[in-house]
């Protein structure tokens, strides 16, 4: 198991009770250059579409976020979705994104 910092540890947290919350396939968060957090969990609608990845990283945008510093998804799939790293990449080339189950275990980290 991976030994995360206390603020990555958050978002994984974070992660885990959104995709809780809603009974959805993933939850997400994500954490902003200003230190803020912001969750989601897969929004399907008959009319779109979003990762949790991106439904995090929206709520981020919309809310003023120049950046992300680090993500979090948690899944049983066993890879991040393309969409969903590039939607992190399109606001930072570097930040870790982390995979984990839902019990919260980290799996590995993408960079």
């Amino acid at each position: 198991m991976l030994e995360l910092d206390p603020e990555d540890q958050k978002i994984v947290t974070l992660a885990r009770s959104a995709r809780a919350r809603t009974q959805a396939a993933e939850g997400a968060a994500v954490r902003d250059t200003d230190g803020r957090t912001y969750a989601a969990s897969t929004v399907d609608q008959p009319s779109f579409q979003l990762t949790a990845v991106q439904a995090a990283i929206a709520a981020a945008v919309s809310s003023g976020a120049e950046g992300i510093e680090a993500a979090a998804v948690v899944s049983l799939a066993p890879l991040v979705q393309e969409s969903s790293v590039q939607a992190v990449r399109d606001l930072a080339k570097t930040a870790p994104i982390f995979r984990a189950d839902p019990s919260g275990t980290v799996l590995d980290v993408l960079r």
